[in-house]
């Protein structure tokens, strides 16, 4: 592979950083107190309650919604966790394959604003790309300790 600048290697690292950086400003701008206190859940759930599809609406009300608080701090923290994992290369296949899976319900649950489906779909696809490229090999904890071959 011919590239400017940097390796292909280096390039898919660039490219795994960038998307951890993006995941951790998803989880600074966020205004913990009032998130955690509901605010967040209960944007969801009103975005969620008009929902067109059926399904979503149900597993919505099913999951999310009795337990606002713990939802809350599950995707707050995994913004987190999801940020700086792939910033600094640690666990980078679960930390992608959590994001893509995050991006997805993020993307389904927001099925109708396109600005947000720009967004995540963008998310998602840099997932892919950096998991199937192994962006992991180059600047990341899992390549000095070798692992994930």
């Amino acid at each position: 592979m011919d590239t400017i600048w940097l390796s292909g290697a280096e390039w898919l690292a660039v490219l795994r950083i960038g998307l951890g950086l993006w995941w951790l400003e998803s989880w600074r701008h966020k205004d913990r107190k009032t998130w955690c206190e509901g605010s967040g859940i209960a944007w969801a759930a009103g975005i969620a309650a008009k929902h067109r599809w059926q399904p979503v609406r149900s597993g919505f009300t099913a999951v999310v919604a009795p337990r606002p608080k713990t939802m809350a701090y599950v995707v707050l923290y995994a913004e987190l966790a999801l940020g700086l994992g792939l910033i600094l290369g640690f666990l980078t296949p679960v930390a992608l394959v959590g994001g893509l899976l995050l991006s997805a319900l993020y993307f389904v649950l927001m099925v109708h604003d396109w600005a947000e489906q720009g967004q995540n779909s963008m998310m998602a696809l840099i997932s892919v790309v950096a998991l199937f490229g192994m962006s992991w090999q180059t600047w990341s904890v899992d390549g000095a300790l070798g692992w994930f071959g």
